[in-house]
């Protein structure tokens, strides 16, 4: 299973040109099932509130919420499973921040949902998903 971390969602949902195009067509050939995490979608989510709370003009406030619109969209495709924080995950998350791994709260919480599926996580953010012990990655906007 791949799962894709925000950055590697991120480019799938508003990213145009080449990157976006390998990053799809590897997707595309890939068999193993394609996936994301509900940590993915809330740091994604987040990221559209503020942007809509920044908004200022009329015009800046109907962009925000035409691309939260596009945002909800991409998630309620068919083909985009979400995979959920849950006990499972939730065990492991403690098990690693008792361990040291000291990243991110979202991140680890992503590495978490990962390991417990025996996944592999596609991101582009090696320096802090590499402290976690046993996490497969990939990046597939680089390679």
């Amino acid at each position: 299973m791949l799962v894709l971390d925000t950055d590697h969602m991120s480019v799938l949902e508003w990213a145009d040109g080449s990157a976006a195009e390998r990053l799809r067509q590897r997707l595309n050939e890939a068999l193993e099932p394609k996936t994301t995490t509900i940590v993915t979608y809330e740091e994604q989510s987040r990221g559209w509130l503020a942007y809509i709370a920044r908004a200022k003009s009329r015009t800046e406030q109907l962009d925000a919420y035409q691309r939260l619109s596009g945002h909800l969209q991409m998630y309620r495709r068919p083909a985009v499973t979400v995979l959920d924080f849950d006990a499972w995950a939730e065990a492991e998350y403690r098990r690693q921040r008792k361990s040291g791994v000291r990243i991110g709260t979202l991140d680890l919480r992503i590495a978490s949902i990962v390991l417990v599926q025996n996944a592999t996580l596609l991101t582009a953010n090696a320096k802090d998903f590499s402290q976690v012990p046993g996490l497969r990655f990939e990046d597939w906007l680089t390679s």
